[in-house]
């Protein structure tokens, strides 16, 4: 597949100048341009409590995941959510600096068909819609998000515009009707056109994306992982001998005609592991014998105490803008503090409308967290 033409000499002459330096109506409410959007996902399952996040790194926290019921396509909100979510809300609303919070609905975990028929009538779609409008409300959540992963096919992707210009509608005429403010309308998505995860060569809507979104949020990782026999990046920015990576990703939003200001883009606080074949072939693209530590995933901070622990050798590749530590036969290829430093600064240049991590309580620390919104307020 070919890289998109407006890429080669504009994105690349920026990459390479930053690297040769570094080691709606609810527009100026929620992302004004200085200060950009700076978000993080929140996974309700794991233990990290949301008393502990620190908000001076971050504009924007969603909550994940609910996901709508297979039958009546309302959201489903467990037992467990209900005790979960008025606690992230009374948390968040605490905090100072303040936060905006966006409930997100779907994940890499729920059932796609599930998505598929709610989104294929206005009947179902509008039953969707309002539930998730109900609950929003009910628990004090300022926005929401979708992250259906993924509409397997061009039908899909049509009734997926449906769904935006159905649900944009249905929240301006709420906000109108309460008084309140919008609530803000966002997507976790992939590359804007032709991607084959999941499914054969598709695109997403970009011009209802345009229309109706707040802004899309590009997820730039997973490039590379268990399904692969040899190592890679988990989110490469740039990668000279394919399209696998952020450089593409971005670049196939903007080519589609989505405004750069409408485009967060996604990083990692997690990396990818594999065991080696032979140690001694342990670059980028070794041949690998299966997956490594944490059955082919470590966070960051799992990373950092591996890198500790065993007195890994640690590469960064300055293509890649990521890191990658060896040890025996152990590679672990991750996004490190300069990678953020350099992804930031690259989103940035773009006049993108700001960055996410996918997630809170992987990060070491608040080290990456620290970096990258240094990176984009300065």
């Amino acid at each position: 597949m070919a890289t998109p033409k407006l890429m080669p000499f504009f994105i690349l002459v920026v990459f390479h100048t930053m690297l040769s330096s570094s080691s709606g109506s609810n527009s100026d409410l929620f992302y004004p341009s200085a200060k950009g959007i700076r978000a993080a996902y929140f996974p309700s399952f794991n233990s990290f409590s949301p008393s502990s996040i620190d908000t001076q790194y971050f504009t924007h926290i969603y909550y994940a995941f609910l996901v709508p019921e297979p039958s009546t396509y309302k959201l489903n909100v467990t037992e467990f959510d209900q005790a979960r979510i008025p606690e992230f809300i009374r948390a968040l609303r605490t905090k100072k600096p303040a936060v905006t919070t966006l409930l997100s609905i779907g994940g890499g975990g729920s059932n796609s068909t599930t998505f598929a028929l709610m989104a294929s009538t206005q009947a179902t779609r509008e039953a969707f819609i309002r539930s998730t409008i109900q609950v929003a409300r009910k628990y004090g959540f300022q926005g929401l998000d979708l992250d259906w992963e993924f509409p397997e096919d061009a039908v899909e992707m049509s009734n997926l515009g449906l769904l935006f210009e159905q649900w944009r509608k249905a929240l301006d005429n709420e906000a109108r009707v309460t008084g309140k403010p919008r609530l803000l309308l966002t997507a976790a998505v992939y590359y804007a056109w032709k991607f084959t995860v999941y499914g054969g060569p598709r695109s997403y809507p970009a011009a209802a994306i345009t229309k109706y979104l707040d802004w899309a949020s590009p997820m730039c990782f997973d490039y590379h992982g268990s399904w692969d026999d040899f190592t890679g990046m988990n989110a490469a920015l740039y990668d000279s001998k394919s399209n696998i990576s952020t450089h593409y990703g971005i670049g196939s939003w903007i080519e589609a005609g989505v405004p750069p200001k409408k485009l967060v883009m996604g990083l990692p606080l997690y990396g990818k592991t594999w065991t080696l074949k032979d140690p001694k072939v342990n670059g980028i693209g070794a041949p690998a014998s299966g997956v490594g530590p944490g059955d082919g995933i470590l966070v960051y901070r799992q990373i950092v105490d591996f890198n500790s622990r065993t007195n890994a050798t640690v590469v960064f590749d300055v293509e890649s803008a990521s890191y990658y530590s060896l040890s025996g036969s152990t590679w672990v290829g991750y996004d490190g503090v300069r990678s953020a430093n350099v992804k930031v600064r690259f989103a940035k240049s773009l006049g993108l409308g700001g960055y996410f991590f996918w997630a809170l309580g992987q990060d070491n620390g608040w080290d990456l967290s620290k970096q990258a919104s240094n990176a984009w307020k300065y």
